[in-house]
Formats: structure tokens, sequence, C-alpha cells
């Protein structure tokens, strides 16, 4: 059998054109605060964010009668538009051939720990209506002849939840939610950067922003202020944190700025990190069917000699080969996987190949060259072979089974100028995901009165997560914070909130921030970030060089708030600003991963915390890799979370056990009252 796709299906699935936006209004007021004179935007709710979590929150929040307006830094540029690999993952409950039930997706979703029982099982059983609720905006998830959705297995999920509409799922999803947006007429204010949060002494009232088409003689940074009743943080993960990182160009979130604010943050030392194509070029994950059909992997010196460095990492052919097509749902680093000559072991060779300084690539025209016999889909793995044979991915070299499993992978990449049927890709071990975030409980909401989070920004994923269920949180939580701002009418009409006082403190602090004679730049402050988070704080971890960087980053945000940040034109003004976000936030991770560490916690998840006195050493066909020995995760770590807040100038970390999913089961005519009088959104559910 030969998969055959028309060349416009494969165009209208790879090229996803984004709708345009309308006319945005106007300011209702203009007040004078610290000498400038600023517009003032009202509305009852505000989403910061416009990926498919913050758009999922505002049109549902439309739907229900709420006054709800969408601020965003880049329309459509963020990581849900712009991000994917060769089939995105959209994770839900399983409804065609295996059979599912919500608690035991929940008990896998929740798997890797350090997840709220009560989350993962509410993430289970909204996964059906959010798919549902995609599927009617016109989201084309694939499906048989008798209506079953069709699905495969993904990272950290055995059972086979995962469904796709190919690398663009994310994007095509936005697309849909920014449809329906548009057409329920909801105000969406594009180029605007969320700067600081604004609050009374009992809850959320509003937001500064910068928008450069504000600037004038009278406010020259581009001030702007959102006064709202109630705001929802979706603008994603700090994907600018790391050097070596996927997310797109741009990706700051909300970290930083959620410390300021006084929010709480948890397991902001829980990360994915992955094998892909670097942002230079076109960031992408090499997950699913590119690694799965078995290309040739290897690297080139400063001489440009090729090495077949996994020849010194995996003993036969049928190892190496099996692994790399495990790479495909084993995307992830995993500490555990480097063991037993298992898939993670690659991503190890390759960050040690890249840490000489070569190049590494993939190369979909060569099978993987020999270690004992020549490489044969006949001589593979149980469970790789069976996999292949039953997709018909018996052709000769990994570029034709790639054109048979899966063209669009190859489609994607030729849009970028890249045409992997001719050359060879490059690629490496990047940051990808932050699993962790701002600490929320069952209904989105954070520790300060009125804020939520959703998404990426939010931390409620754990660990570790399977393939897409990032996504479908999403969804789900973004319904449920609009369903509990729609509880009430308060954010029904604009808000009148007086937020004077609390805009005057907002712009003395940028003012202390902006300065024009400081030494230091944002462009020297983002170098020294990234390369300390990506030196220190990726796969390989170890207590001495955490600390120091700990050390560093702590010098650092002290130099920040005593000298300022250079700016030399208005241009700057929110970059300067986002960097210096960006550095307080990275100097909390920085704490939250030391505090980790030298409380004795091993590895998971992300990261090998590197130990000569731990439990586990990976293996090479040369012997034990004794410079990487690390330690085992504990079974208690993974009950509780870590928790960072803001107290004076530096993070401080607190410890709480994660909430149990906990009570009875529901009872129809018990608890049926509850609903129908909104009791369910009054009750605390553990809030934080």
């Amino acid at each position: 059998m030969s998969l055959s796709v028309p060349q416009q299906i494969l165009d209208a699935l790879t090229d996803v054109a984004m709708p345009r936006l309308k006319q945005e209004p106007g300011p209702v007021d203009l007040i004078r605060v610290q000498g400038l004179d600023l517009p003032v935007y009202r509305t009852g709710a505000l989403v910061i964010g416009s990926g498919a979590a913050g758009l999922r929150a505002a049109v549902e929040m439309k739907r229900r009668g709420i006054d709800v307006t969408i601020v965003s830094q880049s329309a459509w540029g963020g990581t849900s538009a712009c991000s994917g690999s060769d089939k995105q993952t959209l994770h839900t409950a399983n409804t065609k051939d295996q059979g599912d039930n919500f608690r035991a997706m929940a008990e896998a979703i929740r798997e890797g720990g350090a997840m709220d029982e009560d989350t993962a099982y509410i993430e289970s059983v909204g996964s059906v209506r959010a798919m549902g609720s995609l599927q009617y905006l016109g989201l084309p998830l694939p499906q048989d002849q008798l209506g079953g959705t069709l699905r495969y297995k993904t990272d950290h999920d055995e059972v086979g939840r995962a469904t796709s509409c190919g690398p663009r799922t994310s994007r095509l999803m936005v697309k849909v939610l920014a449809e329906e947006a548009i057409r329920l007429d909801i105000p969406f204010h594009n180029h605007t950067t969320a700067i600081k949060v604004l609050k009374d002494a009992e809850s959320v009232t509003g937001l500064l922003a910068i928008r450069p088409k504000e600037a004038t003689d009278a406010n020259p940074y581009g001030l702007a202020l959102y006064v709202c009743s109630a705001l929802v943080i979706a603008a994603g993960g700090p994907g600018e944190m790391y050097r070596d990182s996927v997310f797109p160009n741009g990706c700051f979130g909300t970290l930083g700025l959620a410390l300021e604010a006084g929010l709480e943050l948890t397991n902001i030392t829980e990360s994915q990190f992955g094998i892909s194509t670097r942002r230079e070029g076109f960031p992408w994950n090499l997950s699913g069917t590119y690694v799965q059909v078995i290309p040739h992997i290897y690297s080139i010196d400063e001489a440009g000699a090729e090495h077949h460095f996994l020849s010194d990492y995996y003993r036969t052919t049928q190892e190496l080969a099996s692994n790399i097509f495990r790479k495909g749902y084993q995307w992830p680093f995993h500490a555990s996987r480097m063991l037993d000559f298992q898939s993670s072991l690659i991503d190890l060779a390759i960050f040690r190949e890249s840490q000489k300084g070569r190049s590494v690539l993939m190369d979909f025209n060569r099978n993987p060259l020999a270690i004992d016999v020549p490489f044969s889909l006949h001589r593979l793995d149980t469970d790789v072979k069976a996999y292949l044979h039953k997709a018909g991915a018996d052709q000769t070299l990994p570029i034709d089974r790639l054109r048979h499993m899966n063209p669009l992978a190859i489609e994607l990449y030729k849009r970028y100028k890249v045409d992997i049927t001719k050359d060879p890709l490059e690629f490496a071990v990047n940051n990808q995901h932050m699993n962790g975030g701002i600490a929320v409980d069952t209904w989105g909401r954070t520790n300060i009165s009125g804020i939520y989070a959703v998404g990426e920004a939010s931390g409620t994923h754990g660990v570790t997560r399977p393939g897409g269920s990032a996504l479908n949180a999403g969804q789900v939580f973004g319904t449920r914070v609009a369903e509990h701002i729609g509880s009430t009418t308060a954010a029904n009409t604009p808000s009148q909130a007086d937020i004077l006082d609390a805009a005057k403190v907002a712009v003395a602090e940028i003012n202390g921030t902006l300065a024009e004679d400081s030494p230091l730049t944002w462009r020297a402050i983002r170098n020294d970030v990234q390369a300390r988070m990506s030196d220190h704080a990726g796969i390989l971890c170890n207590a001495v060089d955490v600390a120091r960087a700990l050390t560093e980053a702590v010098a650092l945000n002290s130099n920040i708030r005593s000298m300022g940040i250079s700016v030399s034109r208005p241009s700057e003004y929110a970059r300067v600003l986002q960097w210096q976000q960006m550095a307080l936030a990275s100097e909390a991770v920085l704490a939250a991963l030391d505090h980790y560490i030298t409380q004795g916690g091993g590895s998971r998840g992300a990261r090998a915390i590197c130990d000569p006195a731990g439990e586990s050493l990976p293996q090479s066909v040369h012997g034990p890799l004794k410079e990487v020995r690390f330690r085992a995760e504990r079974d208690a770590d993974k009950k509780k979370q870590l928790r960072v807040r803001l107290v004076g100038t530096r993070p401080t970390i607190s410890e709480v056990p994660n909430r149990s999913y906990g009570g009875d089961k529901s009872f129809f005519e018990r608890d049926w009252p509850a609903w129908l009088t909104g009791d369910i959104f009054n009750q605390e559910t553990a809030r934080q």
C-alpha cells in the first residue's frame, strides 16, 4: 500500500493562513501618570496572549456574556501558531479501539508525579468536550469510515490517545478559535506587550502594557492602561530563557511579570528537552515519523569529517536503529532512558557531540551505518518491526518511508527552503516546553483574586506529560476559567476601578529600570541568561554548577536593580523590560533547582542530576559513562511540588503536597443543586 495524498491537500494542511484582525477600538480616556499622558482601555476581562489557550478562554467568556478583550505581543506569533512536530498531537480520551475511562487517563497524565490528582482528572474528563468543540469549529481531526477518531501512541502514552491534523495541528486550533473570536467581535489589541499587573489590596485592577502605536511626546514609552475585573494570563512559556531552544523567537512568557505581581509559581524546575532543529533556522521538533523512518544520524567536525558517533554508544545496529525509531514516541529526554541502552542515550550522545563543537545531522537518504551487521528492516526489535509492517513502511530508504507514512513532514520543511529529500537536516537537543508555571487551583485561579492562568503559563503539567496533553489542558482550563468568571456578573461590563495609584507605582518602577547611561544592555543580559541556563540547567546538571549559576543570576539581578538597563531607542523599551523580567525568572528557576538538588532531589523528567555517588550509571558499548552517573528519583518527590514566590527581591522556595482527587463519587440527586445554584464555583477546592 502506498499513501498518496493530492498536493492541494498537503498544501492546505501545511500553509495555514490566519484570519485578518478587525480594527481595534480606541481608548476611552486619557489620564496623567508620573508626568505621562496614558490612554485607558476598560474591559470586564482581559486575556494576555493569542494562542490556543487564551483564545479558548476569550471565546468561552464571550459566549457567556462577559465583556472580554485580548492583548497580544504578536498575533499568531506564539508557540501554538508557530511550533509543532511531524504530526503534532492533541491528546484526548480514547473513543475508538482500546476503550478508555477518565480515571485511567488521569493516572496516565499525572504518572510522572508532582501533579495534582484533581487537575489530572479535570483534564481527562474535559478532553472529550474540548475535542468535540474544536471539531464543531472546524478543526479537521481525522476519522475512519465509522466516525472513530484515528489515534496513535505518543510520549508517555502507551494506550494511544493521540490524534492529529498533521504538523500544523496547534496552528489549525488557533485558526478556528481566532475565526470564532473575530466572529464574536472580541476586541483584539495586537503589538501590545504586558509589562506590569495592577492591583489593589484585595484583587487585580488592570494591566500596564507597551503599545508602540501609543507613543507620543507626552508618552514616549508608548504605555497604555487596561482596567479589568478579571485577568487571564495565557502568554505561554519562557522560550527565550535558553540559548538552545526550539521556541519561536520572541516567546518570553510571563514568569517574571507574575513574580513581580506577587503570584506564586510551581514546578518551574520542570521542563522538556528534545531533538529539534534550531530557532536560528526553522525551529521544529523531530519526533514521530521523522525518526520512526530510522534516518542516519551523524556529526561533522571542523575539518568536515563525518563521525558515526552513535556507534560509540550502542552495541548493535539493531539496538541503535530500534532506539532511533523509539524517539518517535519517546521524544523528550528522560534520565532513566539513558540506562540499559534505551532511547535517551541518543539525546545524551547528541548533546555531548554538540559540546565538542560538531554539527549533528539527520540524513533521510541513508539508513543507519552498520555497527556489527548492515541495517535491515528485518533486523529490528519486535515492537519496531511490527509498527513499520503495519504502516506498510517497507521502502528501502528513510526518505521513501517518510514520504509513504507522512508526506506532510517533508512538505513542512520545504516551506522554509529546506529540502530533506536532498539535504541532511542539522539539529540538536533543545529546550521545548515549561511544564511548571503559575500555580492555579481547579478553576484556574491564582493566589491573587481575579487573576487566572491557562496554557503553558500555568503550572499544571507535573514532571512529565503525555504528548499533546498540554494542548488539551489549555482548552479544558480555558473553558473552566470562563465558566468561573461567568459565574458572577462582575466582568459582564467594563470595569470602572480606579487604577491611578497602582499605575503611578508601576510607571515609577519602569523609570527605575530604563536608564540611558547604564553599562548593562538587554543584549548582554540575554546572552548571559541564555548561556547560563543552557550550559548549567539543561539535560545534565550537578550541584556545584547549579549553585554557581544561581550566585551569578543573583548578582545579575542585583546589578539590574542598582544600575538599570540602557535603552538607546524607543523600539527597545519593551525588550529591555522583558529581559529584566526574564533575568528574574531565570533566578527563580535556578533557586528552585538548587533547592531541589540540595535537598537530595534526584533525576526526573527533563534533567539528570549528575552525582559521583548516584545510583544510576548509563553504559555505552565501551563501558560505564562515569561522568554522567546520576541520582535516581525519590518516590517522595513525586508527591509534592516546589512553590516559588518573590519575597522582597529574592525568590523563596516552599514545598506543598499534591492535591488529591478526594471526595465521594458524584451522585446526581445530591449534587445537582450545587450546579443549579452555582455553588460549584464557590466551593473551595483546595485553592492555593
